[in-house]
């Protein structure tokens, strides 16, 4: 069975509005910063599939291991007919759970939500051809803004890995959950992978790695405000930080300017001191207690948590009540 066509509600210029609000506010305010999404054209999301291959990298490998020891519970527990990925990628996590769900439950239809047609055309004809019983509607959105766009009907899973809900700061977690719950009807689940709080030499390294693969994912923002806004950013004159706070428990990616410059961007003449800082990615670490009561203040009960034998990284199994 092929992927049907994909649902497209996020077009180019949506995107390039959306580029060129998240410039304008963040570029202004002080300190500087850029949402994370920005990384991610097809030379970013190249760099981060290398960079979850690095010996530093444990999120990956960590909730791929809860996901190869849980998938068949999560099948088991939910009983799904509809599983939903939201930021979707390559789905390469997903086919542990698809796996468990052939052989132990009756799922009829995958619906995976990105913001990249290309990525998303990609991994829903692989899907459709690797589960030729499986029905795969891919969806064009942002999981921010079109969570009203999901399918209805039938017994849902949304699934939301690799710890990207701790890209969100704390209102825009509650912003999303909330959201997330209002889209969902009572009964329906929520699959979320959170990575943990551990030691900050082992979370560090994980964002500043010694190949320097971080560092020129961290750097192609730069390259892509520069095509996309022909913006005049010199890459090369920005150096990769990686900072943990332990007041709020995560870990901050910046860009330090290593002499002072200014930026030409949009109708904006943007100047940077020597030294100073562009945060590009917050990356927040929970405690099972407190991702746990995130989810019941949105109106989710949290029904199983796992994490891996090391137990750096949890996944959280919830139902809509």
């Amino acid at each position: 069975m092929s992927a049907e066509p994909l649902e497209i509600y996020l077009e180019e210029q949506d995107l390039g509005r959306s580029l060129r609000e998240d410039v304008r506010l963040g570029l202004t305010a002080t300190p500087k910063w850029l949402p994370p999404k920005w990384f991610y054209d097809a030379r970013g999301s190249e760099l981060f599939e290398e960079i979850t291959r690095l010996p530093e990298y444990y999120p990956t490998r960590a909730e791929r291991a809860v996901l190869a020891a849980h998938a068949t519970d999560v099948a088991e527990l939910t009983g799904a007919k509809t599983l939903i990925e939201l930021g979707s990628g390559s789905s390469e996590k997903t086919r542990l759970l698809l796996d468990a769900f052939t052989r132990h439950g009756d799922l009829g239809t995958f619906v995976p939500l990105d913001v990249s047609v290309s990525a998303l055309r990609q991994s829903t004809e692989q899907i459709a051809a690797e589960y030729p019983g499986l029905r795969v509607r891919g969806i064009v959105g942002d999981f921010t803004r079109q969570l009203d766009r999901l399918p209805t009907g039938g017994r849902r899973l949304v699934v939301f890995l690799g710890g990207t809900i701790g890209n969100l700061l704390p209102v825009e977690r509650a912003e999303f959950l909330t959201a997330m719950r209002a889209a969902l009807e009572a009964g329906d689940w929520l699959l979320v992978g959170t990575d943990l709080v551990k030691d900050p030499t082992v979370i560090v390294p994980a964002y500043d790695d010694a190949a320097g693969v971080t560092a020129e994912f961290n750097r192609n923002v730069l390259r892509v405000l520069n095509r996309e806004l022909g913006a005049d950013f010199d890459p090369a004159a920005f150096t990769h930080v990686a900072v943990w706070d332990p007041e709020h428990e995560w870990i901050e990616m910046r860009l330090r300017a290593e002499h002072p410059t200014r930026v030409r961007v949009l109708d904006l003449d943007v100047d940077f001191a020597a030294g100073e800082e562009l945060r590009t990615e917050v990356s927040a670490k929970f405690r099972p207690a407190g991702i746990a009561a995130e989810l019941a203040d949105a109106g989710f009960s949290r029904q199983a948590f796992w994490t891996d034998p090391d137990g750096l990284f949890g996944v959280s199994l919830a139902r809509a009540d």
